[in-house]
């Protein structure tokens, strides 16, 4: 409950003000911490598909350390997700909004990036 008044309160000092609706995975103490952190005007509901864009950007993280069977300690995990996140960042394809690249343009960009990568290491 303690960790769950903790987070909504740091959440509301990053952005300045109370969100209008929270939805989470329905953890016992989300309701409370909500109603006590951020007021009952807040629309609180569990909807396991409506922040699923979000569940689902560490699937890549959980991948990669599942055969690993976890970390080690809390200092490799934090190694490993900062390196993985800048990688995946690095070689992220950008576009601007509904603009459609072919896969072969994907490719020759993934692999420019790749390339610049590799100068950069040998550089170092």
């Amino acid at each position: 409950m303690e960790a769950a008044k903790r987070f909504f309160n740091q959440a509301v000092t990053m952005v300045d003000h109370a969100p209008e609706r929270v939805t989470t995975d329905g953890h016992d103490s989300s309701p409370r911490a909500i109603r006590e952190t951020l007021g009952d005007t807040v629309v609180y509901r569990t909807n396991a598909y409506l922040n699923n864009r979000l569940e689902q950007d560490h699937r890549g993280i959980k991948q990669r350390s599942s055969p690993m069977h976890g970390f080690g300690s809390f200092t490799s995990a934090s190694r490993f997700c900062r390196a993985f996140d800048e990688g995946r960042q690095f070689f992220r394809f950008r576009t601007p909004t509904k603009q459609s690249i072919s896969l072969a343009d994907q490719r020759r960009l993934f692999c420019q990036r790749l390339d610049a990568l590799k100068v950069m290491l040998l550089v170092a």
